[in-house]
């Protein structure tokens, strides 16, 4: 893979320069370039690799001498060939495993300098990635039905580009290059988890199956009518229970030790309910049975409410792990043993790395929510903040809501084949996580899902889009269900971003540093924002959007204590061409609010309800985020919308490039990706794509073309452009809002 390094500079408002409507025409996806990272030495060839603490103890569900915890893996590491440390666990050997433990014997017998450790990678190991290789798809229709949906010609024309990237991304095991199973004997050895069937992969460092990611590149692939891949799918999902008893975060030997938000039996309900094919259930249904039975007999235990005295049986991400992820090693090595903090004993350094490959298994690694110090180190020195992560003493709402749905809809699959007892166990299950979701996350007062915290035994006070979820998964409390203030009290943060920003919502309003903490937004969370949307009676929603009181922002719509935040503390939005960020309180913090809609908003209709209004809201703004960074970085429709200048393409380093979807964004600069975190932003992106392609066949009647900021505009009094009917009330004055900071490293796939 090769990184680019990229600065945004400041941005301003202008409309997306579309020609004049011609016949619907899509571009071209990118070509799949599979570059191999060469090691290079962080330090001159002579020098000695950095001394080393103690190694961490073997870890017994990752055996291998060359990719998991042990002498080679750690040494390799503080030498720091590779930009991100997954590089090298995901390089087959090029040799037997013998040969290379005989080769690394022979250089660490006295001082290892950096020349013997790229010397040692160059001869002894191939490159990454390389035993999965790209498949055509058979069955791929290039004119799917939803495309139907979409009313504005330029949002068609870009869903169908972003339709067409699953032919990039698509992939299968490379039989030619696979090494065999073990690490005793054969050709080579490798991390790689072979499947059986074909499947999509997020893009980037991701080069293999994930499987929380897979929810979301399921659900656009099922708009894709690519039924077949979501078949293939579940099949290498099961295939997994069936070898493991639960599914592994990804498809490498170094997930072994854990698993990632349950999503399976979503998927599979979905596929069924989408595809007609209940013959999968033969198979799915008893593995089904066993995936959750993992994490009732793994991830449950009992908890007694301090608000009520009954006591439920709920579950935590909790992974057995005494040792750095070989994934990451080197971030975690580091944080373990930063020489400026405080050094750790060999048990607090122990639990310090099941935190870690905890926060991991959570899918949010990481996040403010984690930690009991989220902004020790401040946002440039996150080593202190992670060394308070206490993840195992969590109850998580997105947990135990995603493990309540699960229950449900496997009762509504036993429904279909007739086994009412096994309907009713799972539909008695799910009642009691629904009872102890409400008494032991839901605060009344705040009107907010949190946490709750074992070791205070409370519930947390940082608020997230974790709170989203109950909603998405069935979950509605009475007191949100019964009146249309509390409902929208509950959605109040969502009108407030919307209002207050020119991007879509941030999974908290704390700026730590961490990669799902604020200023980032996250695909996933749009998706379940917009489903608890949905999942509203129309008895609650039916009444306009709210408005402030006179003199005041969208802020003073929230509840009371709900987001734990002060207005005066939440991120910033700049003023392109200020340096200044727009005032944080009164109406003229509300920067993007026009008349009826927001910035990027879409048109607002008459006898909108307030909950569809927020649905087209951030629907839009979702549009907006991922095309316009595209848009940014080299993507281009023929006849629609030219490709940006070089000028303009030089800020982004992406004269080269034909644009990207990224994994995250920023909650702030829609030209942007997101940053922070322990890598750098990658693109692809498959999650990204699946959310596009399920928010335009949804919405598509009420999307309309963005507005995207100018690259190269510096004066605030840059015009903004009216397109295809986008709001242009208060555009002039609306526009001096928006920016661009700063832009993180694209990552060419």
């Amino acid at each position: 893979m090769q990184l680019t390094a990229a600065v945004l500079a400041s941005a301003f408002l202008h409309g997306v320069r579309a020609l004049p409507q011609g016949a619907l025409s899509s571009a071209t996806a990118p070509s799949i370039t599979l570059s191999t990272a060469v090691a290079s030495p962080s330090a001159p060839l002579s020098s000695a690799v950095p001394s080393q603490v103690p190694l961490p103890p073997t870890q017994a569900w990752c055996p291998s001498r060359i990719f998991c915890a042990g002498s080679l893996l750690q040494t390799v590491n503080l030498a720091r060939p590779y930009a991100d440390p997954k590089t090298f666990v995901d390089k087959p050997t090029s040799k037997t495993s013998q040969q290379v433990l005989s080769d690394f014997s022979s250089i660490s017998n006295g001082t290892v300098t950096e020349g013997d450790i790229v010397n040692f990678l160059d001869n002894d190991f191939s490159g990454e990635g390389l035993e999965l290789e790209a498949v055509a798809l058979a069955n791929f229709n290039a004119q799917p039905a939803f495309l139907q949906n979409v009313s504005d010609p330029l949002v068609k024309a870009f869903s169908q580009t972003v339709h067409g990237y699953w032919e990039q991304l698509i992939r299968q095991t490379n039989s030619s290059a696979l090494c065999p199973e073990g690490t005793e004997s054969g050709k080579c050895e490798s991390t790689l988890i072979p499947l059986n069937h074909t499947f999509v992969v997020p893009g980037g460092r991701f080069r293999e199956q994930y499987y929380w990611d897979s929810f979301w590149i399921v659900e656009g692939l099922i708009k894709s009518e690519l039924f077949d891949i979501v078949n293939d799918t579940l099949q290498n999902f099961m295939d997994e229970i069936e070898n493991f008893g639960f599914i592994p975060n990804g498809g490498r030997i170094y997930y072994l030790d854990r698993s990632q938000p349950p999503l399976f039996v979503h998927m599979l309900a979905d596929y069924v309910a989408a595809s007609n094919d209940t013959s999968i259930l033969r198979r799915a249904l008893p593995l089904a049975e066993a995936e959750l039975k993992w994490w009732a007999d793994n991830r449950t235990l009992q908890v007694k409410s301090p608000f009520t005295n009954q006591t439920y049986a709920m579950s935590h991400y909790a992974v057995n792990n005494t040792a750095p992820r070989p994934e990451s090693y080197l971030q975690d090595y580091l944080t373990a043993n930063d020489p400026t903090l405080p050094a750790l004993s060999d048990d607090e350094r122990a639990n310090l790395y099941a935190e870690l490959a905890s926060g991991a298994e959570t899918g949010w690694d990481y996040s403010s929510r984690w930690m009991k110090d989220p902004l020790a180190g401040g946002s440039n020195n996150t080593n202190p903040a992670l060394r308070t992560l206490n993840i195992r003493q969590l109850i998580p709402v997105c947990l135990n809501s995603i493990l309540y749905k699960a229950h449900s809809l496997l009762a509504d699959l036993y429904d279909t084949q007739n086994d009412n007892s096994s309907a009713a166990t799972h539909r008695s299950t799910a009642a009691s996580l629904r009872a102890g979701i409400l008494d032991l996350l839901w605060d009344s007062s705040k009107l907010a899902f949190y946490d709750f915290n074992l070791t205070s035994n409370a519930r947390n006070s940082i608020f997230t889009a974790a709170t989203f979820y109950p909603l998405w998964n069935g979950i509605i409390p009475d007191e949100v269900a019964s009146s249309s203030d509390n409902a929208f009290g509950y959605f109040a943060a969502v009108n407030m971003v919307l209002n207050r920003y020119n991007g879509t919502m941030p999974v908290t309003f704390l700026e730590s540093g961490q990669q799902w903490d604020a200023p980032n937004a996250w695909p996933p969370h749009q998706y379940i924002i917009l489903e608890a949307l949905r999942a509203l009676p129309t008895n609650v929603t039916s009444a306009a959007l709210p408005t402030p009181p006179s003199g005041k922002s969208s802020f003073d719509l929230i509840p009371s204590g709900q987001i734990g935040v002060d207005e005066s503390a939440l991120p910033g939005q700049l003023i392109v061409g200020s340096g200044k960020n727009a005032t944080k309180s009164g109406p003229e913090a509300d920067v993007s609010r026009l008349n009826g809609t927001v910035l990027n908003g879409g048109n607002a209709t008459g006898g909108e309800g307030w909950a569809a209004a927020l649905q087209r809201e951030l629907a839009n703004r979702y549009v907006a985020s991922t095309l316009c960074s595209w848009h940014a970085t080299g993507g281009e429709i023929p006849n629609l919308l030219p490709r940006l200048s070089s000028k303009e393409l030089n800020v982004t380093q992406s004269q080269n490039n034909t644009g990207n979807m990224f994994e995250k964004f920023s909650i702030s600069d829609i030209d942007s990706a997101g940053r922070g975190g322990e890598y750098t932003v990658q693109a692809g992106f498959g999650w990204t794509n699946g959310v596009l392609l399920w928010v335009a066949s949804n919405y598509g009647n009420v999307l309309v073309a963005p507005s995207c900021p100018d690259l190269l505009a510096q004066a605030p009094t840059t015009s903004t452009t009216k397109t295809n009917g986008a709001p242009s009330a208060k555009a002039a004055s609306v526009s001096v809002v928006l920016l661009a900071a700063a832009f993180v490293a694209l990552l060419n796939f």
